[in-house]
Formats: C-alpha cells, sequence, structure tokens
C-alpha cells in the first residue's frame, strides 16, 4: 500500500516561495499590499504544492467561519426562490459561504425553528438570514436564541408587527437585528390608483392565505384604498395561493351571478400570478372577454406573465433587490460594509420599491347598463 503523503502547508508554500508565512497568508487573503513579483511565486508554488487553504484554520485565526445561515421558508415560490439566489451570489463575491436550511413556512413550530438556528451556533455562523413569509415563521425568528446578528426578511404588516416583534428582544440583540423587504403596501396603494383611473368602481379582490404576511399587507393596503375611494371590493378569501383554487373559485362566483342575474365586476385583482391564472381560465370557459368585458391583476410578474393572452398587468417586486439588501445588511452588523440606503423606511422596516407593469389585461372598465 502506498504511503499517504502529508497535506502540503502554508509554511511548503513559503519555503518554495521563498517568502515568509505572512506573505502567503497576504496573497491568499487578496491582500493588496503584496507587489506583482512576489504574488506570482507564491501563486506558483501554491500551484505546484497543490496546497489549499484550510477554512477550519482561517476561522481559528480571524475568529470567523466566513459562513452565513440562512432559514427560508416559501421556497416553492418565484419570489423566495430569486431572493435566496440573490443573497447567495453576493455572499460568494465576498468569500461568504451560504448553509441553506428550508423548512415548511405554515406547519413551522418554535422547536423546529430553535433546532435549525442551533446547528448555525453549532457551526459557528457569522449571521444568520431568515426568511420568514409567514406569520408562524416571522414571530418564531424573534423569539429563537440567536447570538449572532441576524437579518429578517419579510413583509411590512401581519398579525404580528415589526415593532411589537423588536421588543421581544433585549436591547443589545434589537442593535444586532434588521428587517428588509418589499414595499407591498405601496405597491398595492398605487395598483388601486391605476385601476380607479380605469374607470373601475366594482372590483373582486382575491386575497392570498390568512397566514402569510405578504397577503395580510396586500390585502390591507387594498382595503384602506378602497376605503377612501368611489371604488367598491369584494373579497373572495383563498386558503392558497394555487392557481387551481383561484379557478375553482371564480368559476362559483361567475355561477352565482348568472342564476341571480347580477352585474358581474369590471376587474378583478388577484394577490399573486398563480391566482390570476386562474381567474383567467374561469373567465375564458364562461365566454367573459379580457379585458373587453373584465379586466384581470395579478402580483409577482413571474417569467411569462407579458407572454399571456393578454399580457398581465401585474405588480413587479424587486426580489434580487431584495436579496442583495440583505446581504448588504448583513455585511454592515458584521462591520464588513456601509449600511444598507432604503429609498423607503417605514414601520421598523427598510423596503425595496416594486413597480406596477401595466400590459393589456388591465383595461376602460366596460359600462354596465
Amino acid at each position: 500500500m502506498a504511503r499517504q503523503t502529508r497535506r502540503p502547508s502554508m509554511f511548503d508554500v513559503a519555503k518554495l516561495a521563498g517568502v515568509s508565512h505572512q506573505t502567503v497568508s497576504r496573497v491568499i487573503n487578496h491582500s493588496s499590499d503584496v507587489s506583482p513579483d512576489t504574488r506570482r511565486r507564491v501563486q506558483q508554488a501554491i500551484d505546484t504544492l497543490g496546497y489549499r487553504p484550510s477554512n477550519s484554520a482561517r476561522a481559528l485565526a480571524s475568529h470567523r467561519s466566513r459562513t452565513i445561515g440562512l432559514i427560508a421558508g416559501g421556497h416553492r415560490f418565484y419570489g423566495p426562490v430569486t431572493a435566496i439566489a440573490a443573497i447567495e451570489a453576493i455572499a460568494r463575491t465576498h468569500g461568504l459561504y451560504m448553509d441553506v436550511m428550508l423548512m415548511h413556512d405554515v406547519r413551522c413550530s418554535q422547536q423546529e425553528f430553535n433546532a435549525l438556528c442551533a446547528k448555525f451556533q453549532e457551526q459557528n455562523a457569522d449571521a444568520v438570514i431568515l426568511l420568514t413569509p409567514t406569520d408562524a415563521m416571522f414571530e418564531a425568528a424573534f423569539r429563537a436564541p440567536i447570538t449572532q446578528p441576524r437579518v429578517v426578511i419579510t413583509s411590512s404588516h401581519g398579525a404580528m408587527s415589526i415593532p411589537e416583534a423588536m421588543r421581544l428582544l433585549s436591547r443589545d440583540v434589537r442593535s444586532r437585528t434588521s428587517c428588509v423587504g418589499i414595499d407591498q403596501y405601496g405597491a398595492m396603494t398605487e395598483l388601486h390608483q391605476q385601476v380607479l383611473d380605469y374607470g373601475h368602481r366594482n372590483v373582486l379582490y382575491f386575497a392570498g392565505p390568512r397566514e402569510w404576511r405578504d397577503a395580510y399587507t396586500r390585502l390591507l393596503a387594498w382595503n384602506k384604498a378602497c376605503a377612501s375611494s368611489p371604488m367598491s371590493s369584494v373579497t373572495v378569501q383563498c386558503a392558497t395561493w394555487d392557481a387551481g383554487e383561484a379557478y375553482q373559485r371564480m368559476n362559483h362566483v361567475l355561477e352565482n351571478i348568472g342564476r341571480i342575474g347580477a352585474k358581474p365586476p369590471t376587474c378583478v385583482v388577484c394577490a399573486n400570478d398563480a391566482m390570476a391564472v386562474g381567474v383567467l381560465r374561469a373567465l375564458h370557459e364562461h365566454g367573459v372577454r379580457v379585458p373587453q368585458e373584465v379586466s384581470v391583476v395579478g402580483f409577482d410578474d413571474m417569467p411569462a406573465m407579458d407572454n399571456l393572452t393578454p399580457p398581465l398587468t401585474t405588480v413587479r417586486p424587486n426580489f434580487d433587490e431584495l436579496g442583495a439588501q440583505a446581504m448588504r445588511e448583513v455585511l454592515f452588523l458584521l462591520g464588513e460594509g456601509p449600511e444598507a440606503a432604503f429609498s423607503i423606511s417605514t414601520h421598523g422596516i427598510g423596503l425595496v420599491p416594486a413597480r406596477v407593469m401595466r400590459r393589456q389585461s388591465l383595461a376602460r372598465a366596460a359600462s354596465r347598463l
């Protein structure tokens, strides 16, 4: 049996390159305080020996693991997945490693959440990011015994407000905690105004599941805008975000309208794009033309929404920027970057703007005689 060779060390690289081990360390850590010739010699020695830096050794020397823990719910949906990808990309550019743990967003327990956080403690993670789309995950994120800096990605409104959640933390922990999100409230207010400007006064609103903070925020903003306008809005409460449920509920609405001879709405606003797809299918099967007879609006601007028939008017949250801002907050809390700048900051949370994408599914309200 061939004898196993010893793994090359930083001292071996230094000896071969004719430099000190401190110089090798500076080259590995991309310090600018190394001449191009010395950097070239050290890199040649690294390549010749096949040297690979030891992450554990670097962690001991710097007291940093260079690992960021991420607990995420909502991973079945486009928005959270996009934000997670942006977080990972930013982390990689800063030489940080992501350790991602996914959990069920609704059936989340405090015990399960704490157990995942304990894993990050054992790994000596430098910070944690908590993507919490539901009330259960949001509250668990603030009750978890986390000692590292934490960044919570969530919506501005829910069963527990952000100021209430912050009061669960000690002053010291609060100083190492930050919340970021999308300005969904502002986007829904803007969307309401555009629907109103098109002359719509009789609207159906398809609301998302109650336990989701996104759904809560969007419905709250919509209802508040309607309360101060001439628009009449009736809420259709859905238990899921799925197109299938929205399709079934829209079918039921249309059948009831036909049975009692009521006036149909001129517009259907949906809390997400999947619901809008289900509504569009039901309208099509009942021979209702969109947008000539009924306009339809969604939220999220998922891929392909601009290629529906007709292209869907929807709200486009900047999920990439949300992930980037969350990672900037982490770097700031770790003392490795400037404080993230938010154009909107309210209700205790820094918010990334969202904008209405106006397309052909929203048109002037059809006259109802």
